[in-house]
């Protein structure tokens, strides 16, 4: 814990960097353990991406950071000056909130996501920018969820900060938003479907983006933009369905 005395700025440094471990922490625990995962499920699928992955790592270490910075400025607000949102006890707001600010900040979090997403593919000059560095990941791996530009990752670390200054959450659901957050970033990134197919063409599919979905966007680049849910691509008609490679291979596989 940081003194309440301690300078500012030196402060920022100390949880700064602090959060910045954690999230490179998180990373390497739930990238490597869905690798090993792969490895079991899909043996010799990333034999040829090593160098793909090194790469992923680096990139991703350097989003952890950016990712950190803003969590850590947040958490000593809070912590001191009670500036944020974020609440700890149980009966501050009625227990039915509780699900509902955690689906108002993926929701949130999603809106951002597919329209900041989408400017990136729509100029080319934003996509060489910010974005290319993460479809450099040909196809992407279970370590490509956080290989972003330095660009990239100031637009994704920056959405949540500011929802905890407009809505209140419970320091538990921020949680489970991250975790979520951290899980879905894994497994859509994967190169391969872990949920049943009979899961991803039920109605839950239909809404809801998993690697199946994600893929296509990978391969076409001008569709499939979301992040949790399907629902902006489907208003805005960029929804272009399911990886035409994942259907084959599950096809094949039959």
């Amino acid at each position: 814990m940081v003194p309440a005395d301690t300078p500012v700025w030196l402060a920022f440094l100390i949880v700064g960097t602090a959060m910045s471990v954690m999230v490179a922490l998180r990373y390497f625990l739930s990238s490597g353990v869905f690798a090993w995962v792969t490895s079991r499920a899909r043996p010799g699928l990333y034999a040829k991406q090593q160098r793909q992955i090194s790469f992923e790592i680096r990139y991703s270490l350097i989003a952890a950071v950016i990712y950190g910075v803003p969590a850590g400025a947040v958490f000593w607000l809070w912590r001191h000056h009670d500036f944020a949102l974020i609440y700890a006890k149980w009966d501050a707001y009625a227990l039915w909130y509780l699900p509902i600010s955690v689906l108002i900040y993926l929701f949130a979090q999603d809106t951002w996501f597919y329209w900041s997403h989408r400017a990136m593919h729509h100029w080319p000059s934003l996509f060489r920018l910010a974005h290319k560095v993460h479809h450099d990941s040909k196809p992407p791996t279970a370590w490509t969820a956080m290989s972003f530009h330095p660009v990239e990752s100031v637009t994704g670390a920056i959405i949540i900060p500011i929802l905890v200054f407009l809505v209140p959450i419970h320091l538990a659901m921020l949680g489970v938003v991250l975790t979520i957050a951290t899980i879905m970033g894994v497994v859509n990134h994967m190169g391969w479907e872990i949920f049943p197919r009979r899961l991803v063409h039920s109605s839950f599919g239909a809404s809801v983006i998993t690697a199946s979905h994600h893929e296509r966007h990978h391969e076409e680049y001008r569709c499939n933009f979301g992040l949790y849910f399907r629902f902006w691509d489907k208003v805005c008609g960029t929804d272009h369905g399911l990886s035409r490679r994942f259907e084959q291979r599950e096809d094949s596989a039959k």
